[in-house]
C-alpha cells in the first residue's frame, strides 16, 4: 500500500493532497532530520531529531552512519520529497572539508533512496522561515516553533532542519521543484544534470 502522502489527486483534491518533505541539517558530528506534510497551505509537523556520530571513529565509519541513518529515517517516514542545507564556508578549510562530506553522505542517501533533493543556502531558508537572511539560530528555533505549533523548541540541528522543509515547503511548491532534482539560487530553480553510467 502506498503512504499516504503519495495519494493520487484522484482520492483528494489537490488543495487536499498532502505531500511528506524532508529536510536535513547536515554535520560530521550531528545531522540533524525534519520532517513536515504540506496540505494546501497547511504545514504539520511529523519527526525531527538527531543523527550523531562517534568522533573516535574513522571518517569512513562516521559517514556510513549518517547513510544509514538517513536511510532508516526515510524507510520510516516515507516522504516523496527532500531538501539540504548548501556547504557554508568555514573559517577552517578542513571543517568546510568534513562537512562537505557529510553532505555528500546525506545526499547520496536520499538520492540512493530515490528521492528528489532540493538543496537551499542557509540565507534563502532564514528568509523562508523568519523573514530576514540574517536571522539568529534562537529566532529560527523560534519561528519554526510557531510555525508548525510545537509544544516545545527541538534541538537547533532538528530546528535548522525543520527549517529546510519550511523554506521549500514555500519555494518549492508551484515552481515545479517537487517533480525533479535541483537547486535554488536567487529565486530560480536550476535543474542539476543527471549522471548516466
Amino acid at each position: 500500500m502506498p503512504p499516504a502522502s503519495s495519494r493520487s489527486a484522484n482520492s483528494a483534491s489537490p488543495a487536499n493532497t498532502s505531500t511528506r518533505l524532508l529536510g536535513i541539517d547536515p554535520g560530521l558530528r550531528i545531522t540533524g532530520f525534519g520532517v513536515i506534510d504540506k496540505t494546501g497551505s497547511k504545514l504539520t509537523y511529523v519527526a525531527s531529531g538527531c543523527i550523531r556520530t562517534d568522533e573516535k571513529t574513522s571518517l569512513p565509519e562516521r559517514l556510513g552512519v549518517i547513510t544509514r541513518g538517513i536511510a532508516e529515517i526515510v524507510a520510516t517516514y516515507t516522504p516523496v520529497q527532500a531538501s539540504i542545507e548548501e556547504v557554508f564556508l568555514n573559517k577552517n578549510p578542513w571543517s568546510t572539508l568534513l562537512l562537505g562530506q557529510a553532505r555528500g553522505a546525506a545526499i547520496g542517501a536520499l538520492v540512493g533512496a530515490g528521492l528528489p533533493v532540493a538543496e537551499y543556502g542557509t540565507m534563502q531558508i532564514k528568509q523562508a522561515v523568519v523573514g530576514h537572511g540574517r536571522a539568529t539560530k534562537a529566532q529560527v528555533q523560534h519561528m519554526v516553533c510557531r510555525l508548525l505549533s510545537l509544544p516545545g523548541e527541538p534541538s537547533q540541528d532538528a530546528a535548522d532542519a525543520l527549517a529546510c522543509a519550511i523554506a521549500h515547503a514555500h519555494g518549492g511548491q508551484g515552481l515545479g521543484a517537487l517533480s525533479s532534482a535541483g537547486r535554488r539560487k536567487s529565486g530560480r530553480l536550476t535543474s542539476i544534470p543527471h549522471l548516466k553510467s
